[in-house]
């Protein structure tokens, strides 16, 4: 084991307060489910490499979870910790290395077990680690996700990133930060590509990739370019890996991605129903969509159900819209582009404006539209789900235990949002996720939470709040100078937040 404790992984700045709805325990469920597979029942969740504890202290609240973490980070753990203590939720949350994570004698077995990215980021040693935890402490009929970059999407680029990290090891200045460094490498292979070079000229999308970094974040970016163990890796590799645990795929967590008419051309999916051995069809498939990253879920015991039970079990599934129906767009983007046909989806969407958003079960949707077949039902679900459009919900009773235990957590989230932007999702019991919301949605929550409920009161509260930082919105890209443009930025946003909290309330993040 290495003598240095980070082992080579970028840690001279934080990464990201990210929030990755395919953690959620309702998601992959769903996911499962579609694909035939009994999911988890509810336990033990264990998130590996947590970054922030965003997405830990959320399905901590909004689940019946007990959450398990680790990130061997300090300051982000300290970080994690922090927001999990201010709102009270009760979490174990640690800055162990995976090794040690699993010496601890009270670590339970888990229903499920994910890690979001880390598993391209560490060394050989550490996956051996992750394997080890998945071998003895994944229960049977447990679920464990992975995302990971993959090949062959990654086959051109990966020349890229070696030349921006080449580029920062030999040129960069041992004063400047990873951000600064990351900067000056990005703009060394800008002015190589400019100057003549084949590699790009014989790869234009990877010039794109280049030209299109200036606009990521650069902390996400220093995790993604800088880290001493970089490795995309074929599924066919990855699967060999978890082997030894016992595990098979069974799913992926991103929904479009079993929506085939988005992705594959006819005489692909005829080519690929050919294949039987299940993971050479993964990988032949990976080629077809040229795959660079990969959202897996494998199992511990090939639960397999039969078509009735399947089917049974989906009809007791409820789903929560997420987004107003006139926000929707109607051309889904997959591998391929394809415009749903609106005569199917409209209705089914205003369905849920009519009755305030409540959820519906999906036996309930085939009632009302009995001229819809079932698989054309299942796939409207699956590509509204897969879009960010719809949401699995969880039973009543795990709601009722969830909802103090979110509102919690979100009157904290709300609390800073005064000072920072970093965190932009807040958890929902109903769904047992996190729902995408802005700054200004955050303050006007704190607003509302502190029992005021007149938007021209957010907006005030809102713009004392940012005049006192010497903080001014933006527009267009400029800031706005006086208080009276600003002001009406404000309440702008406030006429949007109101539009959109029938739906909020309806999710209980309201």
């Amino acid at each position: 084991m290495s003598n240095n404790w980070n082992d080579g992984y970028v840690t001279e700045v934080p990464y990201t307060y990210g929030y990755y709805r395919e953690l959620s325990p309702s998601l992959q469920r769903f996911a499962l489910l579609i694909q035939g597979y009994a999911p988890p029942t509810e336990g033990p969740y264990l998130e590996l490499g947590f970054g922030q504890g965003l997405s830990a202290c959320i399905h901590a609240a909004a689940t019946d979870c007990t959450v398990w973490g680790t990130d061997f980070n300090p300051t982000q753990a300290a970080n994690a910790l922090s927001l999990a203590s201010a709102s009270g939720l009760d979490v174990q949350l640690f800055d162990d290395n995976f090794e040690q994570l699993l010496a601890h004698r009270s670590l339970p077995e888990f229903a499920f077990i994910a890690a979001h990215g880390i598993w391209s980021w560490v060394s050989n040693e550490a996956r051996q680690q992750i394997v080890e935890i998945l071998r003895c402490k994944l229960r049977v009929g447990g679920a464990a996700y992975f995302s990971y970059n993959t090949f062959p999407g990654w086959s051109a680029a990966y020349s890229l990133r070696h030349l921006l990290a080449l580029q920062s090891d030999v040129m960069g200045n041992t004063g400047q930060g990873v951000v600064e460094r990351l900067t000056n490498s990005v703009a060394f292979a800008q002015e190589i590509a400019t100057k003549g070079a084949a590699y790009f000229k014989s790869n234009p999308l990877v010039t794109d990739r280049l030209n299109k970094l200036t606009a990521y974040d650069k902390h996400y970016l220093a995790h993604e370019y800088f880290n001493k163990n970089w490795q995309p890796m074929h599924f066919s590799e990855f699967a060999n890996w978890l082997e030894p645990a016992k595990l098979e795929f069974a799913a992926s967590a991103h929904l479009l991605e079993h929506v085939d008419t988005l992705n594959l051309l006819p005489e692909a999916q005829a080519k690929l129903k050919e294949i039987g051995n299940p993971v050479f069809r993964e990988s032949v498939r990976d080629y077809f969509v040229n795959q660079q990253f990969r959202r897996d879920i494998f199992v511990r015991g090939n639960a397999k159900l039969s078509l009735l039970e399947q089917r049974e079990a989906l009809l007791e599934i409820s789903v929560a819209l997420l987004v107003h129906p006139d926000e929707i767009s109607y051309t889904i983007s997959g591998v391929l582009e394809v415009t749903i046909q609106e005569a199917i989806y409209r209705p089914l969407l205003e369905l849920f404006a009519t009755h305030k958003f409540r959820p519906h079960t999906l036996k309930e949707l085939a009632r009302h539209f009995p001229t819809l077949l079932w698989d054309q039902l299942m796939q409207a679900i699956t590509i509204l789900i897969g879009a960010g459009h719809m949401h699995p919900v969880q039973r009543e009773d795990v709601i009722k235990r969830a909802k103090s235990k979110s509102q919690s957590l979100n009157k904290e989230i709300c609390r800073r949002a005064r000072s920072n932007a970093e965190i932009g999702f807040l958890a929902s019991p109903v769904i047992g996720a996190g729902v995408k919301m802005s700054r200004f949605e955050l303050m006007f929550m704190a607003s509302r939470y502190a029992g005021n409920h007149k938007p021209q009161s957010w907006v005030e509260e809102a713009w004392a709040t940012l005049q006192s930082q010497g903080q001014k919105l933006l527009k267009e890209g400029k800031a706005l100078e006086t208080p009276e443009e600003n002001t009406a930025e404000l309440q702008a946003h406030a006429q949007k937040f109101m539009a959109r909290l029938p739906i909020l309330m309806a999710l209980h993040v309201a």
